[in-house]
């Protein structure tokens, strides 16, 4: 079973969608599972059997909370789904995480830093931080797409990225 061909970007119509990126299913529900049995087994430890120090008892605590919220906010990102255009790379719901005419570079090596079966876009100018757990980061110049995401989707849309930046005449 072969991939289609990526679209060309010169003749998709801007605010057409090239490819996306949908983090449901299985591996998103393992994973906000996994994180909730952390976030369940630490406050359980810290309230049945606490401690003796005070201590530790607040940062069982607080560790707990910590990860019954990053539980919460691994679910809540992992319901968006990534749309790539011809000019951009958004969220659904219009949240951009990067221009296309903005990309320097993107690095989806096996040794580089990046999200699990995703990849990173190096960017001309720095934005806002930006964290998406499982789905999405971006410090300063660098956009991170991965993590609970697909792995041949992720690739799909790293190659698209790399012909539409390539079409521009940049080496990515």
């Amino acid at each position: 079973m072969s991939k289609p061909p990526v679209p060309d970007p010169l003749s998709t119509a801007p605010d057409a969608v090239i490819a996306r990126l949908d983090p449901r299913g299985p591996r998103r529900i393992a994973g906000t599972a996994v994180l909730a049995a952390l976030a369940a087994l630490v406050l359980y430890l810290a309230l049945a059997h606490p401690p003796s120090g005070i201590g530790w008892r607040l940062f069982l605590t607080a560790f707990g909370l910590a990860a019954l919220w990053l539980t919460v906010r691994l679910w809540q990102a992992t319901s968006v789904v990534l749309e790539l255009t011809a000019t951009e790379l958004r969220e659904a719901g219009g949240r951009r995480l990067a221009l296309l005419s903005e990309v320097q570079g993107i690095d989806r090596g096996l040794f580089a830093f990046k999200p699990s079966n995703g990849f990173v876009l190096t960017l001309a100018t720095s934005a806002p931080n930006v964290w998406a757990p499982g789905l999405w980061w971006r410090i300063g110049r660098r956009v991170g797409v991965g993590g609970m995401t697909p792995r041949n989707a992720s690739r799909y849309m790293a190659e698209a990225i790399v012909q539409i930046v390539s079409a521009r005449g940049i080496e990515a």
